[in-house]
Formats: structure tokens, sequence, C-alpha cells
């Protein structure tokens, strides 16, 4: 009976919901708590799952593939050749460091030169899934340390083909050949010239780029026309399938064949689209891997030798720790975002697993350093969401970024005081506009790098999260007037906002949403001044369009605020629909219609009854050909 798949995705569902719900309350990161339930239901403790825990660790490595097809989804080509000075600088200083220290380690304990080095590649990679992860939940993706955590995460996952293509070169002569005990490491590779691997690797990158123009996007828009929505899911699905499997096939990272099928797409009209179909399967899948790494905690090794093990452990965090912290004092990070990266790195990842278990197949390692290695790698990965939690709650308090410069307000009564949630793309517009009339905000912001620029320029600023009542006590709210929160984390926004309305219902809130669906949510909260980043600039391209064309500048400005009025009354009344029944597409397409009809209206009887003064080139050329005559 346990043995079945059905048992088994109750005992995974039930084990999630419990502990993760239980991580949750206790303020704690969700990766905890699913970490908790894989060691519970884990065959060490409860029983409930066995030797089926491998499979499930391959499936669940689709979490990790998925995460970074979304995260690809987010970054333009532009941005990410930008990045490549960090990405490399970074992350080689961070790999290369790392192996070297881990290497002298390892060979003091008595290791074989080989073994050494397998594992110093092995200890050089941390975990993409947790990482990521937490970097999201906590909103700090935009921040100094969110960027570095990136850029040396991709470098790792592109440096680690790199690693599987040289553990070869390490396999002791009488070891049987990858190719017959394991079959998960053939590629299309084995066997060829370094230069024909060259080229295939290439050839398989020009593929996907090429795929991502000229056949995924006209499949997804011959999909899209069925309105079907079960097949766009399934195409979504296929793509990022497919994708793995040609790198896979090659013998590239998946997650990295992922990550750059992301970045092609990323400027498709299906972004959005793409990334809403795929999020909730991603973190299912991510909250499965690790239970799964939690059910693979192999608590018999650690009963035989824990001191040893414990040794290790400790030794390891604190190497990665200390490569880490100096890599953000080299590319000068500001000393609470060097600690985020130092705590938030110093875990051995999910590739790590990989590595030596393909050493493992060419007998470069033996059973038992095997099995050493996987522990101390999952209790790695099990201890970060908790030093985490320990470096936010009683380190960064003490030494991160605290206090602001104090600075007079200008030409701005006390009753008129402004604090300003976030000073990315969006809030700083807020914020120099602002300036220009002589209204001064005080800042928060949770990135100090940024924080140092602000004051440079003048700005009241305070460093910290602000979902923290206290630090929002400390920059004034008490005082305050109004509350403009402009950061573009959905989970953030939604904490800041609750926490202003319960304890300081006076301060009148102004909130970024970055689409409708946001917006709803907002809503339902009691939020009124809702501002949808895309609504006004979308507007103002149709509007140059329309006056292009020849429409007069007059009658388009006036149309601009009718649309906007209309709209806004039909967010109010579908803000309490579901959004995934058939009812709310009926209503939505109702809305639609007679906002289309109200403008309509509108557009003739201020154009044809009122409005006999259009600005188009044909109307001008025609009064000075008349003048002429």
């Amino acid at each position: 009976m346990t043995g079945s798949i059905l048992f088994q995705a109750i005992v995974f569902l039930a084990g999630a919901i419990i502990c993760v719900s239980i991580a949750k309350r206790l303020g704690l990161s969700s990766v905890i708590g699913y970490l908790l339930a894989g060691v519970l239901i884990g065959p060490y403790v409860l029983g409930f799952i066995g030797g089926e825990g491998d499979d499930i660790l391959h499936f669940a490595e689709f979490g990790v593939v998925m995460m970074l097809f979304l995260i690809g989804l987010e970054i333009e080509p532009k941005n990410f050749w930008n990045m490549r000075k960090t990405i490399v600088g970074m992350g080689s200083l961070q790999v290369i460091g790392t192996m070297a220290l881990s290497y002298v380690l390892f060979t003091l304990l008595g290791f074989d030169w080989k073994v050494s080095l397998v594992i110093s590649m092995a200890v050089a990679l941390s975990s993409t899934a947790i990482a990521l992860q937490t970097i999201k939940e906590k909103g700090l993706m935009d921040t100094t340390f969110g960027n570095s955590s990136f850029s040396i995460l991709l470098f790792q996952d592109i440096i680690v083909i790199f690693m599987l293509g040289a553990l070869p070169l390490l396999s002791n002569a009488a070891a049987p050949s990858s190719a017959e005990n394991h079959n998960e490491h053939v590629n299309l590779l084995d066997n060829l010239p370094i230069g024909f691997q060259t080229l295939a690797i290439i050839l398989s990158v020009v593929v996907i780029v090429f795929a991502g123009k000229y056949l995924i996007v006209p499949m997804l828009r011959k999909v899209a026309k069925t309105g079907v929505r079960e097949l766009l899911i399934a195409a979504a699905f296929l793509i990022v399938f497919a994708i793995s499997f040609l790198m896979e096939y090659v013998g590239l990272s998946p997650a990295l064949g992922a990550f750059l099928g992301g970045v092609v797409l990323s400027n498709s009209e299906f972004k959005h689209e793409l990334e809403s179909t795929l999020e909730p399967f991603k973190n299912l899948l991510l909250g499965l891997f690790f239970m799964a790494v939690g059910a693979s905690i192999n608590f018999i090794v650690i009963a035989k030798s824990p001191f040893t093990i414990g040794g290790i452990l400790l030794a390891i965090i604190a190497i990665k720790a200390l490569v880490l912290f100096i890599t953000g004092s080299i590319f000068k990070l500001k000393l609470d975002q060097k600690l985020l990266l130092t705590f938030g790195l110093a875990q051995i990842g999910e590739f790590a697993f990989v590595l030596l278990s393909f050493a493992f197949s060419l007998n470069i390692l033996e059973q038992d350093q095997m099995d050493l290695m996987l522990v101390i790698t999952a209790l790695t990965m099990s201890l970060t969401p908790i030093i985490g939690l320990i470096n936010e709650r009683f380190i960064l308090p003490k030494f991160g970024t605290k206090e602001s410069i104090k600075r007079p307000m200008d030409h701005v009564a006390k009753s008129q005081k402004i604090i300003l949630v976030g000073f990315g793309h969006f809030g700083s517009t807020v914020g120099r506009f602002l300036r220009s009339y002589g209204v001064e905000a005080t800042i928060l912001d949770q990135d100090s790098n940024r924080v140092d620029f602000l004051r440079k320029m003048g700005f009241e600023v305070y460093y910290g999260d602000a979902t923290r009542l206290d630090l929002l006590e400390s920059a004034g709210i008490a005082d305050a007037k109004m509350l403009i929160c402009t950061v573009d984390n959905p989970s953030i926004t939604k904490q800041v906002t609750k926490l202003v309305k319960e304890h300081y219902p006076h301060v009148e809130l102004m909130v970024r949403a970055k689409n409708r669906y946001e917006a709803y949510d907002l809503l339902n909260l009691g939020i009124e001044n809702i501002y949808r980043e895309t609504l006004d600039t979308s507007l103002s391209l149709a509007k140059d369009v329309l006056s292009k064309m020849g429409f007069r500048k007059y009658t388009l400005n006036k149309q601009v605020q009718n649309f906007i009025k209309y709209d806004e009354d039909s967010l109010r009344r579908l803000a309490k629909e579901s959004k995934r029944d058939d009812n709310y597409i009926f209503k939505a397409r109702k809305e639609m219609e007679e906002q289309e009809k109200l403008l309509s209206q509108d557009f003739k009887r201020g154009i044809v009854e009122y409005d006999n003064h259009w600005d188009s080139e044909q109307i001008r050329k025609a009064l000075e050909k008349q003048s002429n005559t």
C-alpha cells in the first residue's frame, strides 16, 4: 500500500501543507517547512517513503529547471549581456577560491588528490533552488545582493558543464565506462574530439535562439488562437522539456538550457502568459525538490561518525562563507549585502548530487566517501534557511546600515510628510518628480548600495525591510500623511499595506501594481489608490499613435482620461470575481464591450459634433492649397 503512487502523493502533499503552514506561522521561510517535511516523511524518521525518494528527486529537479526558465523570461538579452562582467568576475572568483581552499582541506584530511579535487568541485557549487527561492520570497531580487547572487549562481550552472566533462579524465583505468553502467550520462558528445564537442555546444545554443523566434513563437500563436487554456499549458511544458532535453543530449546543464530559452522568449508577446502558466507548477515542484532533499538525509551515516561529519560540515560552510565575503569585498558590496551573500550561498548545491554520483560511477569516489558527501550536501542545504534567519535576526540589525542622515524637510509642513518604500526604477521617478517640487520623502530601501547613493543625492533615507513595524516607526510613520509603496514584489506590497492599515489607518496609501490581477488583490484588501505601472505608458503610446495619424491632441487627452475612468470602474466591479472561471471571462468581455461603446460615443460626440479642428497632415495640406489659390 505504501508503494502506491497515490499514497506517495498524499504523504508529500499532506507533509507540505502541515509543515510549511507551521513554518510560515512561526515567521520562517517556506523552504524550512519543505525540508522539515522531507525529513519527517523520509525513510529514517516516519518511513512513509523509501527507495522511491531517488526517483522523486529526479522528477522534482524539473522545479529547478522551470525556475531558471522563468528567471530567463524576466531578463532581456541586453540586460543579460550587461551583466557579463559580474557573472564572470564574481562567479569565477567564488568557484576558484572555494575549490582551492576545499582541495587543501580534504588533502589534509587524508583523501587522495583525485577525490579531493572532485569533492572541491562539488563544494564550489551553491544551491540555485534554495538561494533564488529565498531571495524572491523576501523581495530581494532587485538588490545588489540579489543581482550578485544570481550572477554567481549562473556562472556555477555554466561551469558545472566543464566539471562533468573533466571527470572522465580523472577516472581510474580499471573503471567501467559511464556509458555501460549509467545510461543517464550518455550524451551526443561522448567519444567525440574536443573540436566537435565545442561545435555541438555552439550549435545547440544557436538552435535554441532560432527556434525561439521561428518555431516556438509561431507555435504559441497557433495554440493561442484555439482559445483552449490547457493547450497553452501543454505548450509551455513542451518548450521547457524540449529545451532541457536538447541541452542534456549534448551534455550541457538542462537548467542552463531552460534559462537560455527563457531569455530568448523574454521579448515575445507570450512572456507574461508563460510566467502565469508555469509559476504554480514551478513552486509546487520546487517544494517537492526541497522535500526530497530533506528525505535524502541519511541519519544512519550521521550516527556512525557524527563528529567527523559535523567538523567537515562546519569547515565547508566556513570556507564558502570566507570566499563569498572576500568576493563581495573585492566587488565593493556594503557590509549588509556581503553578509546576505555570505550566508545565502554558503551551502553545497543540487548539482553536487549529479557531480558526486557521476564521479562514483567512474570509480573516483568510494562508497563511504560518496555517502559522506551526500549527507553533508543535504545538511548544508537544510541549514541554509536557519543560518539566513540567524543573520537576519541577530547579525544584520547590529552591523547593517541602520541610521539615516538627518536632513530637514524642504518646503513641506510636518503634516505633509511622505514615506516612499522602494527606490528602484519606478520609485526613483516618483521621488525625483516630488523633489523637483520641493517635496522631500523619507525613503526606505533594502539595498544599502542604493541607500548610499540616495544619501549622496540628498534624500532622507533609511535602510531596511519595510515590512517591519519598528523600521516604519523609526522613519516617522506616526506623523506621516502618506505612504507610497513602489516595490515590485506583490507579497512585500501586501505585507506593508496590511501593516500600515492595521497600525496607522490615518496614513493614506498610494500603491504600485504591475497589472490588473495585482490590482484586484489590492482592491480586495481595501486599498483605493492603486497605480498600474503599464496603464499610463500604454495609453501614452496609443495616444501618440493616433496623434501621428492626425487626431487632435486635446481630444485625445480627454479620451485618455475617459478610458482611465471607465477602466478603473470596471476594475472595481471585476475585483470580487474569480479569475479562473468562465463567469469572469464572460463578465470581462462584457465590460470591455461596454467600455469601447462608451468611448466610441464620447469620441463621436467630441469630434463630430463639437470638434472640427483636427490637425491632420491632409487638412493642413488642403488649407495650404486653398490659401495658395
